[in-house]
């Protein structure tokens, strides 16, 4: 369950990927519920894990890649318009994928063997289940291989932009052109053109999360304004003029940031401090990628309350979680994810970067 949540999450919003395992998890724990003559701990603590499991793997799966959660998109957006400092594709999957891989590893032993064990636990209804959704589904339809045929396409020209751009230079390739060239072929290969059927047509839009583009815009206008004013400036100032230790500075920031994401929109919050951070990193005289990556990849660490995040809040609305096992939990994830993210910034992304 967390691996395939956590793949989905690289590729598509932690909301949607957890919406799609939630109700395959719900029926194997109530099938394992219906099983057992009383609910046992074991079986709870295996319906914890499910759960949670399912929730912080598609918060983690999402920092791999460039567009997995929307912080990181921010943060390439901003470093693109204020600082002309591009980021590819395969450059961020190199930072984001293993640090993905080893908290949604961590998470796993901590939730299994050490806060919630259900070692023993012995039920064959989850294979008959799965096989049995998967038969429904039936093969794969014209329809479905168009748009994986266009998916993979757009993975493919995002891993390999660079490698094209060194043969054609002319193309001129970006993320973004890439984005849009995928969505565009969904509304303009016909998928069935004596009947005028394309794969996509305007009115799907109307579903569209609009007000998450919104959020995006205004958060580059708001860092855009920031820098304008002279707020930027003002902190990069402040900083320089003092005596801070640069491990302690970054340290704080990664802190400051991964705990109020549990409070705050990850996003709004990353709009807003995004530039100030920056500030920050020129007044320390240090390359601020080695400050703003560590710091965004904080906002997603949000495993501690339901309201951090969609994918929390979703699991716990199961009614298998509370408040206190999620937070239990979650505070020592939240405080090994601030080790790590302050091993990346000392050790780590000199190297890369």
């Amino acid at each position: 369950f967390m691996i395939a949540t956590a793949f989905m999450s690289m590729w598509i919003s932690n909301t949607a990927s957890t919406v799609v395992m939630l109700p395959i998890a719900l029926s194997v724990i109530n099938l394992l519920i219906n099983q057992q003559e009383n609910t046992s701990k074991q079986t709870k603590n295996f319906a914890l894990s499910v759960m949670l499991g399912i929730a912080f793997s598609a918060n983690a799966g999402g920092i791999a890649t460039v567009i997995g959660t929307p912080p990181n998109s921010i943060l390439i957006g901003l470093l693109e318009n204020e600082y002309n400092i591009q980021i590819s594709f395969v450059k961020w999957m190199l930072v984001g994928l293993p640090f993905a891989i080893l908290l949604i590893t961590i998470i796993y032993f901590l939730l299994v063997h050490v806060m919630f064990p259900s070692q023993g636990l012995l039920f064959n209804a989850s294979s008959r289940l799965i096989n049995s959704e998967l038969k429904k589904l039936g093969r794969l339809t014209p329809k479905e291989k168009h748009v994986l045929y266009v998916f993979g396409t757009v993975v493919f020209l995002w891993i390999f932009r660079t490698v094209i751009n060194s043969f054609l230079p002319d193309l001129k390739l970006s993320d973004t052109v890439i984005s849009i060239i995928g969505a565009i072929a969904l509304f303009a290969i016909p998928f069935d053109l004596k009947k005028g059927v394309f794969i996509l047509d305007w009115k799907d839009t109307q579903k569209l999360s609009w007000g998450i583009l919104i959020l995006f815009g205004g958060g580059l206008a708001l860092a855009k304004g920031m820098s304008s004013t002279g707020i930027v400036s003002l902190i990069t100032n402040y900083i320089a003029a003092g005596n801070f230790s640069i491990l302690i500075t970054a340290s704080l920031l990664i802190l400051l940031m991964l705990f109020m994401t549990e409070l705050m929109s990850n996003v709004a919050l990353v709009a807003v401090l995004a530039p100030v951070v920056a500030g920050i990193a020129l007044g320390l005289e240090i390359p601020i990628l080695y400050l703003l990556i560590p710091v965004t990849m904080a906002s997603s660490c949000a495993f501690m309350l339901p309201m951090a995040t969609p994918p929390n809040a979703i699991v716990f609305a199961s009614g298998f979680v509370k408040v206190h096992e999620m937070a239990r939990i979650g505070v020592i994830i939240n405080s090994i994810a601030v080790v790590i993210l302050i091993a990346l910034f000392k050790y780590i992304l000199p190297l890369l970067f």
